[in-house]
């Protein structure tokens, strides 16, 4: 359970940050509201998660795989480039929360 939780976090964040750049610095109403309550659910989310995932752990999947998302997001809906050096450090991203998740002793399963 908690790790659906930690994947709906990072559902919030992404819908957030992905709000907060459609605002254009806060000037629009709408996407300015949807970026504060998809960021406040996400942290919300994020602290019920930690109930049973260790902070570094967790913290670690959220940022990585929301770093991975909005670069996606930006690429795909904003037109926004992608060069070579950008997708290698997503593979890496990626890579390590899979180390993470199959080698950490930590990892509550």
């Amino acid at each position: 359970m908690p790790w659906i939780v930690l994947f709906f976090a990072i559902v919030c964040e992404t819908i957030g940050t992905t709000a907060l750049h459609a605002s254009q610095q806060f000037t629009r109403l709408g996407p300015s509201l949807v970026a504060v309550l998809g960021y406040c659910l996400s942290f919300y989310l994020l602290s019920m998660a930690l109930r049973e995932i260790p902070v570094g752990i967790a913290y670690a999947i959220w940022a990585g795989l929301g770093i991975v998302l909005i670069a996606a997001i930006g690429w795909s809906l904003f037109g926004q480039k992608l060069d070579t050096a950008a997708l290698v450090g997503m593979s890496l991203i990626l890579s390590g929360i899979v180390v993470i998740n199959v080698f950490s002793g930590n990892n509550p399963h």
